[in-house]
């Protein structure tokens, strides 16, 4: 489990402006969703299925707000045709989370949902899975207290979070390696 990037202090603040509209209806996104979906939170990820279409990918953690969440989410969260267990440490994100990301979203190419569990935090997941899920693809992550944010998956998005990840500690350039993005 090697640290690809890490977030750096100064750059939390930038993260907190949502890299697309804000929905607080799941079945409003969902019907703006391209395909593949992937959510990252678990909160986001059981309003997803709650609204019928479960996301292809989802990226969850146990945990919302720093806190566990409640059972009902817990048990919510379910009827995917796999699930990948990876470590991944507060504010950073490592090989095996990108090596899941990579893997599940072939999967989805197929036909196969994949609920990636992730002991210590999913939360900078959102950003590799923007530049990792193909043209035309969404990625939805939630905006603590505000809803939740899809992101389409086209240039204008990818350049955004290319920037932020180029600014991170770490590698950012084998993060993009490592998920095929040019």
């Amino acid at each position: 489990m090697g640290v690809v990037v890490e977030l750096p202090a100064a750059l939390r603040p930038e993260l907190k402006e949502p890299l697309g509209p804000i929905y607080t209806d799941a079945g409003a996104l969902v019907r703006d969703a391209g395909r593949p979906l992937v959510a990252v939170g678990d909160v986001v990820t059981y309003h997803i299925v709650r609204a019928g279409e479960p996301p292809d990918v989802a990226l969850v953690d146990g945990r919302t707000k720093r806190d566990a969440v409640d059972e009902e989410i817990a048990a919510g969260i379910g009827g995917f045709d796999r699930e990948m267990r990876v470590e991944n440490p507060p504010a950073t994100v490592t090989d095996d989370l990108l090596s899941a990301l990579a893997a599940a979203l072939e999967r989805a190419r197929d036909g196969e949902s994949t609920l990636v569990v992730v002991d210590g935090e999913e939360d900078l997941a959102a950003l590799p899975a923007v530049l990792a899920v193909p043209e035309g693809g969404s990625v939805v992550y939630g905006q603590p207290d505000e809803g939740m944010v899809l992101v389409a998956a086209d240039p204008t998005a990818r350049e955004r979070v290319r920037g932020l990840v180029d600014r991170m500690d770490g590698d950012g350039e084998r993060l993009r390696r490592l998920l095929d993005d040019r």
